[in-house]
């Protein structure tokens, strides 16, 4: 009998062997707590237990599975971690590890570098002037090629600028391991060749010289061939430099000056349709060269293919005769020795005749000149007499003290010597011609360095295209006397206010210079007759010289503007102030207009200077001042004292006297000397 108390079955539930739901049996009369679990037996027959088997060593095998891939994620996730995040690695492809190449570098940094790889060239600003680019070449094993007109053939589809036949005949060359195909070829090439998939055929790191500024001094940079090498330029001179140091390459360039003289320079050309030219910016106290320019240039990127006479650098590579340039260092080294004086006149009047050569002067005054004068109006008779009166002895020791029978030292390997006679054929004729700039061929650069040290104290530097540190000691060689420059300075702002270099003035800037126009020499000797050389060398500003700027045309014609002339006055002063007016603010100095009066005052000196009382001096109708003991024995460091009266001198300038007649040449006629009445 069932149990009221108990709980009725579920509907669908069997009902239980006890006739109770759920609940176990129990006796009859015990309580809940006697109650007895009744115990069942089951039956597992053997494939049930096979199959439990197998299941259980599936599960095993599975667990062992997850758990090596588990570990081989886990590894490649480390090492993605560690090569991207931890120690990445620079993209760059090499033959070798990098570590080993890093490794390599620390204990041997020569031999280490990579193929092609140069260190980048900037101006004196940092701005890039060279750069490398990564590239790769085409190679093949000739010994892997199978048909070696097919695998050609199929490059010069993809490589159009490939020799068919010079390409099958290397691919034939079966005794070479290593051939090169092409250099230097694009990403772009680079996948069409993979895509061709030929055998034998792989690529090669290497990098690209690049040029970022085309034209701009093309010269100066030079260039690197296939492999690399430099051959020209501060890429040669400089080659292992580049190669086994990483840090950019700072030249004394300045790309704003560089580009601004370039620009005038391409004007002046052809506005008198000069056949070239070119245009040099150096520091005087330095040496730094920051403008170097010739023309016509071309663009760097192609310096491979450019013609011969574009590659040419006119700065120093060309050798010219100065002109009357030169007539600086005539009166530098007579002023310096003691030989001559600026109250000295000299015998302008007539020609000078020696042998079959005569001398004349370009638009005469047909008198006697005052030393000032012969600078002023470019007087090759006054200068004769100049260099007549030094000597040819002191003379060529005071041209090679100033550097001009050598190289200038730059860091260029075009730079060129001078052309000079030999000692034995320095006679008086030579003496003469080579006091007015004939006779001797320098480059642009030994003109500038030589009126350099007359400018700036009297000291002799070395010119350099590498930036200087500021500060930086200067080696400098003293090359005349302090007072000599003094009065240097003088005369050659003389020139630009009351001579030939009028049109190179800049007001505020105190430009002095003196021009100079030669005729070019022939091929087989002689002259060429209408091809002349203008040049304007300058310093400014005069009152502290800083720049000097140096202006030259090759071959310029005459216009209508200048009145049939092609001299320097006419045709380069101009453009040499221009760039005067345009770079003096690029360096940071402006122009000084309040002081003028007295900057002026200070650096005037009379064209006709009066004598001091009881001093010698040469002129008419007097004879001529006899040489002093030391003119005959040339010394640098016996140089007389040269004593400058302060009647003379600034700040207290003498006026000429009273009966003392004044000529000036006005460049807005045509070359005629107008007398000015006597003060």
């Amino acid at each position: 009998m069932s149990d009221p108390n108990d709980p009725a079955p579920p509907p669908d539930s069997p009902p239980p062997k006890d006739g109770r739901y759920g609940r176990p049996a129990f006796r009859r009369g015990a309580s809940r707590a006697d109650a007895v679990l009744k115990m069942e037996n089951v039956r597992v027959t053997a494939p049930d237990l096979a199959r439990r088997a197998a299941l259980e060593k599936s599960r095993s095998r599975l667990v062992i599975a997850a758990g090596g891939f588990t570990m081989l994620f886990g590894a490649v996730l480390a090492k993605l971690a560690l090569a991207t995040i931890v120690m990445p690695l620079a993209p760059h492809r090499v033959e070798r590890p990098v570590a080993a190449m890093v490794a390599a570098v620390e204990q041997n940094p020569v031999e280490a570098t990579l193929p092609g790889q140069r260190a980048e060239i900037t101006d004196r600003n940092g701005q890039p002037m060279a750069i490398s680019l990564n590239t790769v070449s085409l190679f093949a094993d000739p010994r892997q090629i199978g048909n070696p007109e097919e695998t050609a053939a199929n490059l010069k589809k993809v490589l159009p600028r490939l020799d068919l036949a010079e390409t099958i005949d290397r691919l034939k060359r079966e005794d070479k391991k290593f051939i090169y195909i092409a250099r230097e070829i694009t990403p772009r090439e680079e996948e069409a060749v993979n895509d061709l998939g030929i055998p034998g055929v792989d690529f090669r790191p290497t990098q690209h010289r690049q040029y970022p500024l085309g034209r701009t001094a093309a010269q100066v940079l030079g260039g690197v061939d296939v492999d690399q090498d430099g051959f020209a330029g501060v890429e040669k001179y400089f080659d292992q430099r580049l190669r086994t140091n990483p840090d950019p390459l700072r030249l004394s360039i300045d790309l704003q000056v560089q580009a601004a003289v370039r620009e005038e320079l391409i004007a002046a050309m052809e506005m008198f349709s000069a056949i070239g030219g070119c245009g040099i910016v150096m520091d005087v106290r330095t040496g730094e060269v920051l403008a170097m320019v010739s023309l016509p240039d071309y663009d760097a990127n192609l310096v491979r293919t450019a013609p011969a006479d574009d590659r040419f650098n006119r700065a120093v590579e060309g050798t010219y005769e100065p002109g009357s340039t030169f007539k600086l260092q005539t009166a530098s080294m007579a002023l310096d020795g003691g030989i001559a004086h600026i109250w000295d006149e000299f015998d302008a009047s007539r020609p000078i005749t020696v042998g079959r050569f005569t001398i004349t002067d370009f638009e005469g005054k047909h008198r006697w000149l005052y030393l000032p004068e012969v600078l002023a109006y470019s007087s090759n008779l006054g200068a004769a007499h100049i260099a007549q009166a030094v000597g040819s002895e002191r003379q060529r020791a005071w041209l090679k003290n100033m550097g001009m029978f050598g190289r200038t030292g730059i860091e260029l390997p075009e730079s060129a010597r001078p052309i000079i006679q030999p000692a034995a054929n320095w006679k008086e004729i030579a003496t003469m011609t080579v006091g007015f700039g004939h006779g001797i061929s320098v480059t642009p650069l030994h003109v500038v360095r030589g009126t350099a040290a007359i400018a700036n104290g009297g000291m002799l530097v070395r010119p350099t295209i590498l930036a200087q540190e500021p500060g930086a000691p200067v080696e400098a060689e003293r090359v005349m006397q302090t007072s000599t420059s003094d009065i240097m300075r003088r005369l050659m702002r003389l020139v630009v206010t009351d001579g030939f270099g009028k049109s190179a003035e800049v007001p505020g800037y105190y430009p002095g210079g003196k021009t100079g126009t030669a005729e070019k020499v022939q091929a087989h000797g002689g002259y060429k007759k209408h091809a002349n050389v203008a040049a304007f060398m300058s310093v400014f500003p005069m009152n502290a010289p800083r720049y000097a700027v140096y202006m030259m045309l090759d071959e310029p014609h005459a216009t209508k503007a200048t009145y049939g002339y092609a001299t320097a006055g006419w045709v380069v002063a101009p453009a040499a102030g221009k760039v005067i007016a345009r770079i003096g603010p690029m360096l940071g100095m402006l122009p000084d207009i309040v002081d003028m009066p007295a900057i002026n005052q200070a650096l005037s000196i009379p064209l006709q200077p009066g004598r001091p009382a009881g001093a010698p001096a040469r002129g008419p109708g007097a004879p001529a001042a006899p040489l002093d003991a030391s003119a005959k024995t040339v010394k640098q460091e016996t140089k007389p004292h040269l004593t400058v009266p302060a009647t003379v001198l600034p700040p207290a300038l003498s006026r000429p006297a009273p009966d003392v007649r004044r000529e000036t040449r006005l460049l807005g006629s045509p070359a005629r000397a107008t007398p000015v009445a006597a003060r």
